[in-house]
């Protein structure tokens, strides 16, 4: 297999484990681990603990993650050199209270979550995936375990063809016809059940209570565990279909959640590729991967909270000793020096040319599949590229031999975003928008180029290790 396959397979393998911002983030720690990576906890003090050469990664809420590796020549203020993305996609979110019954069915109240393409949903084999918490009969500790169910639980089905009004013109209600179907309605609390209920104190209703007691069952027993050991859950619905690979020579990839999945796994495979030079690094590399993207990034775990700048805090203020660690002793100042002195590069998909709808895009600025990643552009500031780290990246992409498309919207469409201009005001670092390209973005299934994955793989590793170099020689006050 060519490695542009075997990059695109890599892909494929990780998108296929990976239905929620958890399963992401577990799936990037085991990526990390066995590349030698070392976890570290925000509860803890770092002083003492991070060493020059040392590759680290931290998490918060387990839907959020940071790794770096540490320079063998770092100083306190050098750059960092940092690439970040996002773990969340649109889905739809089983609601606290779910357990729908009508018409002789079972059916599942969701909310929908993130600008998804909702009418992509129906009629497709659906299941469950997400976080549940346990309580430990032995320890007492609430402790959560990671939930995926490979088989089709669920459908969305839509309303035949002789039995719609509006024929052709395909419009429905987000809340009463976007509604997953589990089962038929075998059984229901009886009203003495409610009424036996009632009567023990709770401070809201039992996980049996409030969802479907047969799926309450299907959870606990893919978990090994008892229905009324479950506490509660943050569960989305996810396409049963596995990614693959498609087109006449393999050219394309078919799958969900391109959309940001395609950094988090370019981004991580970047940054353990560049690791075999640590020794010579005068900087640190880092890839930022939040939660929380699809719905503004305004949460504790999202690019709009304080995660990477706590991050970046407590590496700007740990110094060299000769004990070869690094210890906190070291003013704010380095802190400012360093931020002045790095760079992010702010990595989320873009929108390749259309063939069937070209008259929606930008004349002169239509990306294209295996064209390599696009500069992403905004007079608006929708996105933050501009001359100087267009600049900076024409060079590492020359180095990596990596070749680069441009995108502009056209001036009667609407800009999306991203993670790019909050981090760029939040920390006054120089950032840059890139993303590889595709087509049916927020679609339950995506389409992008199989050999973009290694063009993007290549282009963060060589940012990675050429970074330090080249940018000191971008001269921009």
């Amino acid at each position: 297999m060519s490695s542009t396959l075997k990059q695109a397979q890599g892909f494929l393998d990780f998108v296929n484990a990976s239905p929620t911002p958890y399963h992401v983030v577990e799936n990037v720690k085991k990526q990390l681990t066995s590349a030698g990576f070392a976890c570290i906890s925000e509860r803890l003090s770092w002083a003492g603990k991070l060493k020059k050469n040392g590759k680290y990664f931290v998490t918060r809420n387990s839907s959020s993650i940071i790794a770096f590796t540490v320079g063998g020549q770092y100083r306190p203020g050098n750059g960092i050199a940092i690439v970040g993305g996002h773990t969340d996609s649109p889905t739809l979110r089983v609601k606290p209270t779910s357990d729908i019954k009508k018409d002789g069915f079972t059916e599942v109240g969701v909310e929908t979550y993130g600008g998804g393409i909702w009418h992509t949903w129906f009629d497709r084999d659906l299941s469950l995936a997400g976080r549940v918490f346990i309580r430990n009969s032995t320890t007492g500790n609430y402790e959560y375990k990671l939930l995926k169910i490979d088989r089709p639980i669920l459908r969305i089905p839509t309303l035949a063809i002789h039995l719609d009004k509006e024929r052709g013109k395909f419009e429905f209600n987000k809340e009463t016809q976007l509604r997953p179907v589990l089962g038929t309605d075998s059984e229901s609390l009886s009203s003495k059940d409610a009424e036996d209920n009632d009567k023990s104190f709770e401070v809201i209703k039992s996980v049996i209570q409030r969802h479907n007691k047969k799926l309450v069952k299907v959870i606990s027993e893919e978990l090994n565990g008892k229905p009324e050991d479950i506490e509660d859950f943050e569960l989305v619905l996810f396409d049963t279909q596995k990614s693959c690979l498609g087109g006449l020579e393999n050219e394309f990839i078919f799958s969900p959640r391109l959309d940001n999945q395609v950094t988090c796994y370019s981004a991580i495979q970047g940054l353990i590729q560049s690791t075999e030079n640590l020794q010579s690094e005068t900087g640190i590399r880092l890839v930022s991967l939040f939660d929380h993207e699809e719905i503004g990034s305004q949460s504790a775990q999202g690019a709009d909270s304080s995660f990477l700048p706590d991050i970046l805090h407590r590496l700007t203020s740990l110094t060299f000793n000769p004990t070869s660690d690094l210890s906190s002793q070291l003013s704010p100042d380095h802190f400012f020096n360093s931020m002045s002195k790095s760079f992010v590069i702010s990595s989320d998909m873009a929108h390749a040319v259309h063939p069937n709808y070209s008259e929606n895009y930008e004349a002169l600025n239509r990306p294209k599949l295996n064209a390599g990643p696009v500069f992403k552009i905004n007079a608006n500031q929708r996105y933050v590229t501009n001359s100087p780290g267009i600049v900076l990246m024409k060079n590492i992409a020359s180095i990596g031999k990596v070749p680069m498309q441009l995108f502009v919207i056209r001036n009667d469409s609407p800009c999306g975003s991203t993670i790019g201009p909050m981090i760029a005001a939040k920390l006054g670092i120089r950032t840059l928008d890139i993303g590889n390209p595709q087509l049916s973005m927020h679609s339950i299934r995506e389409t992008c180029g199989s050999k973009d994955i290694e063009q993007l793989v290549n282009l963060f590793r060589t940012y990675f290790e050429k970074y330090t170099t080249i940018e000191s020689k971008i001269i921009v006050d």
